[in-house]
């Protein structure tokens, strides 16, 4: 075999190595649950989506929502009297008595560690007085503060009513939201609290394996667990590495194992897959002969590899990540600038006399001709 062809089939080799490495580094994800979302945490990037507008049960997921509402609307040092409908809502709870007074802190603390229904009973009727009308005000809320799409809550636990559902876009802009709240952020990401109630004298450990590093794995910062029958498992866990902070949502899946692995897998590829590029103020993006740039210098979401840009006629900047556009920024169009307006110069003496020399010339020759029309026409 001579020299050349051996070379050939090395550079074919290598080649073919190097497509397949990178064909298998951008192999789908394989998420076995019903619905999933990744989000960039700072940017609302969505870097991946599987059934993310589904309409789905969320199970106690709902409690992320209750929680960063409470602490918008009430004030975590007020002490709550803890009513007899909280104290036998079913399912998991923080064993708390009626009458027993508690800060709305800790029944925050309460709900969202232990996930205590209970707690997010007594929350919901001390900021608006009852369950019903927490119900009302929350909806509002989400729409207006966060701007979810497909979420009705009916309750501020999760208990199943076919009426209480989300998405897992809504809850992933919900927990990015609530995340942006220190006091939201430190409770989320808590793995022990020394609780001390009137009947209830323990240590409260989070339910998220992740979390409290019963699984392994670099970079957790917050989560939380969620089940009922009709909603399966569903788990909601923030994570972050020097480069970028994430979301991850699933819901629906069979068993906790599978939540676990989707959201490993999820985690994963966002952080060792992205990184975050500063688009400046003064950079400027041309479209059908016209020129835009950002209102201000913005933060985007790119591909290690790298990421595509469009603009759109009505002048947005699409990221485009995996073939999927991932983020859309408003631009401004540039307009262009005012050209100089010609103002005339006034006349200087010596072209003044000669424009009024031009004038009694053309004035006499035009009198001279109307005078020799005038002898003609007597003539004939």
């Amino acid at each position: 075999m001579s020299k050349f062809v051996s070379f050939i089939i090395l550079i074919f080799l290598v080649l073919s190595n190097q497509l397949y490495t990178y064909a298998e580094e951008n192999q789908p994800l394989e998420i076995k649950s019903e619905a999933a979302v990744l989000l960039d945490s700072e940017t609302g990037a969505v870097l991946y989506n599987k059934n993310g507008e589904e309409r789905l049960f969320p199970a106690s997921l709902t409690k992320i929502a209750t929680a960063i509402y409470a602490i918008e609307n009430g004030n975590i040092e007020d002490v709550v009297t803890v009513s007899a409908r909280a104290v036998n809502e079913e399912g998991t709870r923080v064993y708390l008595e009626e009458g027993e007074k508690v800060l709305l802190k800790q029944l925050i603390q309460g709900m969202l560690i232990n996930s205590g229904n209970d707690a997010a009973v007594a929350i919901a009727e001390h900021i608006d007085g009852s369950v019903e009308k927490f119900a009302e005000n929350i909806n509002k809320y989400l729409i207006n503060e966060i701007g979810v799409r497909n979420s009705h809550f009916t309750n501020p636990n999760g208990l199943f009513n076919e009426q209480h559902y989300t998405t897992a876009l809504d809850l992933a802009l919900i927990t990015n939201y609530a995340k942006k709240n220190p006091l939201f952020s430190e409770i989320f990401g808590t793995k022990e609290l020394n609780w001390s109630g009137e009947s209830w004298q323990t240590t409260l450990l989070t339910h998220h394996r992740l979390l409290k590093g019963e699984i392994p794995f670099e970079g957790i910062t917050g989560g939380k667990t969620g089940f009922v029958n009709e909603s399966k498992h569903t788990l909601a866990t923030t994570a972050e590495n020097e480069n970028i902070k994430l979301t991850a949502i699933v819901l629906k899946a069979d068993t906790n194992k599978v939540t676990y692995n989707d959201t490993e897998n999820l985690i994963e590829y966002g952080l060792k897959s992205f990184h975050h590029r500063v688009i400046k103020q003064n950079e400027t993006f041309t479209v059908n002969e016209k020129e835009y740039y950002p209102k201000k210098d913005t933060i985007v979401t790119e591909h290690i590899n790298g990421s595509e840009q469009n603009i759109t006629n009505q002048g947005m900047l699409e990221v485009v990540n995996d073939g999927q556009v991932t983020q859309s920024i408003p631009l401004v169009v540039k307009e262009p600038k005012n050209l100089p307006v010609e103002v005339e110069k006034p006349l200087s003496n010596e072209q003044s006399s000669i424009n009024i020399l031009y004038g009694i010339i053309v004035f006499a020759f035009a009198g001279l001709f109307l005078g020799v029309r005038k002898r003609i026409a007597k003539r004939q």
